[in-house]
């Protein structure tokens, strides 16, 4: 979905719309509700909260079907599109035991990847205190990044609604090179992410 439909879609229906788009592209919708928040077309306090519940409910879900759901065919998929096999999750449960922040935040930010890398994390067991703990420091990070950088977009362009409407390509432009940028970043993250997995798979089954 691309970043100017989006913001046509945000523009006509607000808070209607808002919730459904942030489960479809959360980011891309982050950025510019932000941008939005700026000129008080949202309100940041429930934006925060709207995309806090929204991904440390997703990552609960994943959790949930990685750890009751195992065997089944969907979670065997999840596996399937990361590269792990039941025969590597004892070594990705020592990665996340030695590593668990940067674990976390390579994963959730690998863009394609993320909730086959939360289902995985229920199958390993990692502990819900310590599961929850960091994939609260990152859901914070993440959406609070693009939460306040379209909201300093947005006030930079003026300071109401009329001339970001006025605007709007500019929001545009300026959300896609954004957005561009988190996409790499995010790309940069998987290949690490799976770099990672390739070198599980040389590791000895008893390592």
């Amino acid at each position: 979905m691309s970043v100017d439909f989006i913001t046509e879609l945000i523009l006509q229906y607000r808070y209607w719309i808002l919730i459904p788009l942030s489960f479809i592209e959360g980011p891309v919708v982050a950025f510019v509700a932000g941008t939005m928040a700026s000129v008080g077309y949202f309100n940041m306090y429930f934006l925060a909260a709207l995309f806090f519940v929204r991904d440390v409910g997703l990552d609960g879900v994943y959790y949930a079907i990685g750890h009751f759901g195992g065997r089944t065919n969907f979670a065997k998929r999840m596996m399937n599109k990361i590269g792990i096999t039941t025969d590597h999750l004892e070594h990705v449960r020592v990665l996340w035991e030695k590593r668990p922040f940067w674990t976390m935040f390579i994963g959730k930010l690998s863009y394609g990847i993320a909730s086959a890398f939360i289902v995985v994390a229920g199958m390993v067991k990692m502990p819900l205190g310590i599961f929850f703990k960091y994939g609260i420091i990152v859901a914070v990070l993440q959406y609070g990044v693009l939460l306040f950088a379209g909201y300093f977009l947005g006030a930079s362009l003026g300071g109401d609604i009329v001339n970001i409407i006025n605007n709007v390509q500019y929001v545009i432009a300026f959300a896609a090179i954004a957005i561009s940028g988190y996409y790499l970043f995010s790309w940069y993250l998987r290949t690490k992410f799976l770099k990672v997995d390739k070198e599980i798979e040389k590791m000895p089954p008893d390592a």
